[in-house]
């Protein structure tokens, strides 16, 4: 089969909690329910242009395109049929669909469960070497991007400028600032977990800004084979020997010809998911037809400034100050600079909107919405406040559940 070029296509998975419909706490059923929907124990439930799968915690489902998909409009009706329809089931078990990145109180310590089944000994092996039982594995749900690209050169186009865009997600989609049932004061606990839940082998992670590399030969050399040679003495049998152990912010998949972009928290209901999708994509076609700068001068950011920005949207999300000129006239934005991450997301989507009016009719009312409200994580916080009581943080959440099952934006 032919390759796929350059946002011909789109792969969108979004990751959802499985929770008691009265209490919110996990409800490890994941295999029970795949079982009720195919008849059989499986990991994998097909139904038409969405599919269900497992994860590595059994109280996590994942949809996602069964294929490649051709447009992003549609999906958002598609993946709430499904919610509704996984609702329906997990109702069976007294359970439901939770959103947002975390669960805001899961001991993931006490209530890790992991899946036993078919790929039982590859997740066994990741909890032998790195032990899943920290946040940053067993309570962490996110949307993963996945973009095609056809050979070295549109690789290397398109890595360029996801490197560019990947600190800036965080301002759009941090949906996760409740941890262990406080308000942390950072607003996307999940990417704080997770860029530090495999320190002990330092290549599987990096510095989650990926390194500069632009072809699969660069890409094999200074990513891909350092981090299987770390792993390997902890690994004699070489299960996790593959392109899914490299936990970067975004990783290439050669073999499937992609790049998968793993930076965003699951938001309230697919249609944000999915609209934000439809804003980075746009930002990132842009970026790769060398609008503002050359490819040649994107491959030059340092990833020092880029990680250094991640960190701090992390924290502070639409709110980050962008004091980086040179970062800045990347995105056409250099008289920005004292702005905010939201400042430069406003223009980006109002200039997309613009320029593409099929973004505008489909997704530009939602994306204005969240533009107005802020990302989830600060909706959230809003509605919480510095320090919520359990009962406060239950309706909040129970709130979130129903938006999701709706398919209804929160707080706009």
């Amino acid at each position: 089969m032919a390759a796929l070029s350059l946002f011909s296509a789109f792969g969108v998975e979004l990751e959802y909690m499985l929770v008691d419909a009265r209490s919110l706490d996990v409800r490890p059923v994941c295999d029970e329910l795949l079982r009720a929907e195919a008849g059989v124990l499986v990991s994998d439930v097909e139904r038409g242009p969405i599919t269900w799968s497992n994860e590595l915690a059994l109280h996590v489902i994942e949809l996602k395109t069964s294929g490649p998909a051709t447009s992003l409009a549609p999906l958002p009706e598609l993946f709430v049929e499904n919610v509704q329809r996984i609702n329906e089931l997990a109702a069976r078990w007294g359970a439901r669909l939770l959103p947002t990145g975390m669960h805001p109180w899961m001991d993931p310590h006490r209530e890790l469960r992991l899946w036993p089944h078919d790929y039982g000994p590859l997740y066994e092996t990741f909890h032998r070497i790195f032990d899943c039982r920290g946040h940053g594995w067993a309570n962490l749900q996110s949307v993963h991007l996945n973009l095609p690209f056809a050979g070295d050169e549109e690789f290397g186009r398109l890595h360029a400028a996801v490197r560019l865009i990947l600190p800036l997600l965080p301002a759009l989609a941090a949906s996760s600032p409740v941890m262990d049932g406080r308000v942390t004061g950072v607003l996307d606990n999940r990417l704080e977990v997770y860029r530090t839940n495999a320190q002990r082998f330092r290549m599987v992670t990096g510095r989650i800004i990926p390194e500069p590399a632009y072809t699969r030969e660069e890409y094999q050399r200074l990513i891909l084979q350092p981090m299987y040679d770390e792993i390997a003495p902890f690994d004699p049998e070489g299960v996790l020997q593959e392109e899914f152990l490299n936990a970067r912010g975004a990783i290439a998949r050669f073999s499937r010809g992609t790049i998968e972009i793993r930076l965003l928290d699951v938001q309230e209901c697919p249609e944000a998911d999915v609209a934000l999708c439809a804003a980075i994509v746009a930002v990132l076609q842009q970026l790769v037809q060398q609008r503002w700068t050359t490819a040649a001068e994107q491959r030059q950011m340092p990833i020092d400034s880029l990680e250094s920005l991640l960190i701090r949207t992390i924290a502070t999300a639409e709110a980050t100050v962008l004091d980086d000129a040179e970062f800045l006239r990347h995105f056409g934005a250099a008289d920005l600079a004292g702005g905010t991450a939201g400042d430069l997301w406003q223009r980006l989507i109002d200039d997309a909107c613009q320029r593409d009016r099929e973004l505008d009719r489909r997704f530009g009312a939602t994306l204005h919405a969240l533009l107005r409200r802020g990302p989830l994580a600060r909706a959230i916080g809003r509605r919480l406040g510095p320090e919520p009581e359990a009962s406060q943080l239950a309706a909040v959440y129970r709130e979130l559940a129903e938006n999701l099952a709706a398919g209804r934006l929160f707080g706009t």
